[in-house]
């Protein structure tokens, strides 16, 4: 029993120190003490103990002069590795790089962990707007061009379990019904390519494609993003739209040989 007991409470203390961490990804540069206890609804004494610990292992790092927590550079081994070997990184890294070389805009590549879409990386061609989008940040499903590519391997029963209802609208423009978005699925199906235009944020675009593995099942999606007035369905920007819609499904057909899908 005692050792049950102490597993438990183990167990409680790993994941009370994650949440911590994960609270110092929350979106602002520092935190106080009492910022992590708010965040994680810890006590701030057993905060301020699991901040101490993951100092010491070099996890997080206080600021001299202010005192506040943020992440440590200690923590960027694990994650560049977690990274590095995942296999459609691996695959995709190059294939992006030359895509937003070759077209001026930003290119990346995600996978779905629940109910979200998780960044793997993105470069930026010389047409992107400045994104501080990263290897690890995490976007909606349903609002952005890549995350419905993603929902196309999900059936609308599962769908509607994943994301809930109604749906969340980022924009004006956000899809809310699950019926619309059923018939985007559709579309997206019988094209090969998902649209998204100012559904996340204004003034931005994206086209996307899936990715499959070895078995044929769509493991992640890649995407072209930039001004809408590049990639929106203008009619004066129609051709260039129509080549562009070529080169993300090219580019991820080449990710996908690379995984051994045929």
């Amino acid at each position: 029993m005692a050792s049950r007991a102490t597993d438990a409470g183990t167990n409680q203390s790993v994941e009370r120190a994650v949440s911590v961490l994960r609270a110092l990804d929350s979106g602002r540069p520092e935190l106080r003490v009492s910022d992590v206890a708010e965040l994680t609804g810890l006590g701030s004494s057993t905060t301020s103990r699991l901040l101490s610990t993951l100092e010491r292992l070099d996890m997080v790092e206080r600021d001299p002069v202010s005192n506040l927590y943020r992440l440590s550079l200690g923590i960027l081994p694990l994650a560049a590795t977690a990274t590095n070997r995942h296999p459609v990184h691996r695959a995709a890294r190059m294939v992006l790089q030359d895509l937003a070389t070759r077209t001026g805009l930003g290119a990346n590549v995600a996978v779905r962990r629940d109910g979200e879409l998780m960044f793997l990386c993105n470069f930026e061609g010389a047409r992107a707007p400045k994104s501080y989008t990263q290897g690890g940040h995490t976007a909606p499903l349903h609002a952005t061009s890549i995350g419905k590519c993603l929902l196309t391997a999900l059936a609308p029963k599962e769908r509607r379990r994943l994301l809930g209802d109604p749906l969340a609208a980022h924009t004006e423009y956000t899809t809310t019904s699950h019926d619309l978005l059923d018939e985007e699925l559709d579309t997206v199906r019988r094209t090969g390519y998902a649209v998204e235009a100012e559904e996340r944020a204004l003034g931005r675009a994206s086209l996307a494609a899936p990715v499959r593995d070895a078995s044929g099942d769509i493991v992640a999606a890649i995407s072209l993003w930039g001004p809408t007035s590049l990639l929106g369905e203008r009619a004066d920007a129609e051709a260039e739209r129509l080549a562009l819609v070529r080169e993300v499904i090219e580019a991820a057909d080449a990710i996908s040989q690379a995984l051994g899908a045929l």
